[in-house]
């Protein structure tokens, strides 16, 4: 008897992407997509048509390619698809000019701009002021046993922290936290809230900068603020225009306040799903000195990985911002033609396996850690020593003060916002021993 072939293994049936199901939990999606299309086209929810790059190796190379442009005009789109791409709201507002939307030659001088008023120095400054504000958020909860950990905790804690830095007086910052609050609720609100609260927002910079400018002293303070830095800073006699400086100031804030509520929420809820790699972490913060058993300061190793590893497990960001082929190209086999939209999924790339050993699994002292979870090249994000700093402080302070935190619902009981380019709980109710 001959030995019959046996017949190809069918191609499981591609999943069904954008739907809640999916916004649950993505990845057995993206799974499929770099096995069997890790270059796939497909009609998002707004209608417009776009590829999706899954593979860590394409993502990196996406990521840095020139060819792929940052700016919308090179967007071969319908006229009803206008809008439909970048930031809610962007365009009425004159903020398009911006590191996220421009290519070199503009984006290098603005963002060696930038980088001198928004340096790795200011942002170690300025640690101690986010301590003190993690703490004051915590106390407002603390005593009563239960909290919303994103609404009174996640979402707050960025924004004061970016108003103080930027400089925006303490009394506007509540209408601040108002107009982010509608600029992250995205579909929740009233029928263009969010355009809306993008151009009050970007009106109140404009003045306020205007404001600054006219008050700024010849020489810069001990402690000046990141908007008086933006407009000192300069670079061979050129300086940022006021729309420049309060685009840029917008995009820093807008950029900087929602990837932290979701690198905290995210955060918090896999440590709350990972018991063994909370209690792990909580252990190494401990304060204690094995030698003399002495209290000395707790060991931050752990903390440092942990954050990476939580950007890479479930990160803020679940694809990258918009670009859009100049020429012609083929990425990961795919020939893309030039005006097509290519959207870069990180979540994805970060749980390659040819990347990445056991790639699904949470382990907070991963070494070799390459995530893209802030991008690569030259659109690295400029925030992320503020967000590593923030994410740090918020989840070793909450695992020291509320030791016992614990989920206060189901998992599944906990709804992801819809959208795009983020990700991130809607709630985190939490439960804990009331501490005084």
């Amino acid at each position: 008897m001959t030995n019959q072939p046996h017949p190809p293994t069918p191609t499981p049936p591609a999943p069904e992407l954008f739907t809640w199901e999916f916004a649950t939990d993505p990845y057995p999606a993206y799974a499929w997509l770099r096995e069997h299309a890790p270059v796939h086209r497909t009609r998002l929810p707004s209608g417009v048509e776009a590829w999706l790059v899954t593979r860590y190796a394409d993502a990196k190379q996406a990521l840095a390619d020139s060819r792929l442009s940052k700016n919308p005009a090179h967007h071969d789109e319908p006229a009803h698809a206008k809008g439909k791409t970048g930031i809610p709201g962007e365009r009425k507002a004159e903020l398009m000019t911006h590191l996220l939307n421009i290519d070199p030659p503009d984006h290098t001088r603005l963002r060696r701009l930038v980088s001198k008023a928004f340096t790795p120095r200011r942002v170690a400054e300025f640690a101690p002021r986010v301590q003190e504000l993690t703490d004051q958020l915590i106390d407002g909860f603390a005593q009563r046993g239960s909290a919303d950990l994103i609404h009174e905790f996640a979402f707050p804690l960025p924004i004061y922290a970016i108003c103080d830095l930027l400089g925006v007086p303490r009394e506007d910052q509540d209408d601040f936290r108002d107009w982010a609050g509608m600029m992250i609720r995205h579909q929740g609100g009233p029928r263009g809230g969010v355009a809306r609260s993008v151009k009050k927002m970007r009106g109140y910079l404009a003045d306020l900068i205007h404001r600054k400018r006219e008050a700024l002293p010849d020489t810069p303070t001990p402690g000046e603020d990141l908007i008086s830095g933006l407009i000192r800073a300069s670079d061979h006699g050129e300086h940022l225009t006021e729309n420049e400086a309060a685009a840029m100031a917008f995009i820093l804030l807008f950029a900087g306040f929602e990837t932290t509520v979701n690198l905290i929420g995210n955060g918090t809820y896999a440590l709350l799903t990972h018991p063994e790699q909370r209690a792990r972490l909580q252990k190494s913060l401990a304060p204690h000195d094995t030698a003399t058993h002495d209290t000395a300061a707790p060991d931050t190793a752990l903390l440092e990985t942990g954050i990476e590893e939580l950007l890479r497990y479930d990160g803020p960001v679940e694809l990258a911002t918009w670009r859009f082929a100049t020429e012609p190209l083929t990425l990961g086999g795919q020939r893309i033609a030039a005006g097509d939209p290519v959207l870069v999924v990180l979540a994805a790339a970060d749980r390659d396996p040819e990347r990445f050993a056991d790639p699904d699994v949470l382990d907070l002292g991963r070494r070799d850690n390459q995530h893209l979870g802030y991008g690569h090249g030259i659109h690295y994000c400029l925030g992320a020593p503020l967000a590593r700093l923030e994410g740090q402080t918020a989840l070793a302070t909450l695992l020291t003060r509320l030791p016992d935190l614990e989920l206060a619902v189901d998992p599944a009981e906990l709804r992801w916002r819809g959208g795009l380019i983020m990700r991130g709980l809607r709630t985190l109710p939490v439960e804990f021993t009331p501490v005084g």
